[in-house]
Parts: structure tokens; sequence; C-alpha cells
């Protein structure tokens, strides 16, 4: 079965209030990280995210949403959101975020372009495939950063798989809005 305008319109805009949320996490992140290679790295994906998410907003508006609407997740999806934006040293965040947070908002888009008819919904397809690109580069950059710095190692090597099986815990993130709140 095919997703409504409506059913697109309602992931795109949750999908949007994840990426700002992540962004503004990284940006509280950078004054705290001693390390001026990932305050660096935080820096470039703070730009990706907030191109990421204006690009989702737009397309929200196209889908007869307000301009760059975005639609709060589940609860517990937010509270792993606001706990996750509470990690405090530099390898956590760092794995977190590119082992974990964003390869876990991969495999929701990919989900959803699973679940989209990709011809009538085109440009929602173009706009999630060039953030799955953008968030592979973003993954190997950290990749790279991290062959460059051994100090950015894990104490807690489960800490991530933790961290994943609660991400990937809520398979529904998306809140259903009635008709009568979208018109």
């Amino acid at each position: 079965m095919s997703l409504s305008v409506q059913d697109r319109a309602e992931y795109i805009a949750t999908f949007r209030f994840i990426q700002v949320f992540l962004m503004e996490a990284l940006a509280r992140w950078v004054p705290q990280t001693p390390e001026s290679e990932v305050k660096v790295l935080f820096g470039r994906h703070i730009w990706d995210l907030a191109q990421q998410a204006d690009g989702l907003g737009k397309r929200g508006y196209e889908l007869r949403s307000p301009s760059q609407f975005s639609l709060r997740p589940v609860d517990s999806y937010v509270e792993l959101l606001e706990e996750f934006a509470r990690t405090e040293t530099t390898p956590q965040k760092i794995h977190g975020f590119y082992d974990v947070m964003l390869p876990g908002l991969a495999a929701r888009y990919q989900n959803y372009l699973e679940r989209t008819d990709r011809l009538l919904d085109e440009p929602s397809v173009r706009v999630v495939e060039r953030i799955l690109g953008e968030f592979k580069r973003m993954i190997g950059e950290s990749e790279a950063l991290r062959k460059e710095l051994p100090e950015l190692r894990l104490a807690d090597k489960n800490w991530p798989a933790k961290l994943a099986k609660r991400e990937a815990s809520e398979p529904n993130i998306v809140v259903r809005r009635s008709s009568a709140a979208v018109a």
C-alpha cells in the first residue's frame, strides 16, 4: 500500500525534527569538545544537517504542510534523542552519532523509500537519497578522523550496541495526526 500525501508529509516532518535535533546537539557539543579536529568535524556536519533539514522542510511544504514544519516523533524516541544529546565524552559523542544515530536514521529513511511510491513521491525520494549519500560521507569522515586520533576510541566497547538497541526499539517513530489537524 502506498503512502498518502498526509503520510508522506508526516514522515518528512518527523525526519526534519530529528535532523534539527541532531544539528542542535552537535552545536551544543562544539564548545564543550576539547579536540579541535572534532570541533571542525562537528562544525562541517552541523552545516550538512542544517541543509538537509532545510530540504526536508521545503519538501514538507510541497506536501501541504506549513513551511519548514517539524513533527515531534513518539515520546520514547524523543527521550532517546534527549538522553543521547546529554552524552559527555568525546568518544561516546563520536561513536554514538556516527555509528548509531546516523545509521539508525539512515535505516528509517531506507524504510521510507521502500514504502513510498517512487514515481508519485519522486521529490521526496530525491531529497532522502541525497541525505543518505551525505550520511555516508559524514560517517566516512568520522572514521578517517578516528584513525588519526586514537584517543577517540571508546573505553566501553559495548556502549554503541546498547544505544543501537534502544534506537531500533521503536520501529515507528511517526505520530499520526488527524486529517483535521492537517487541513
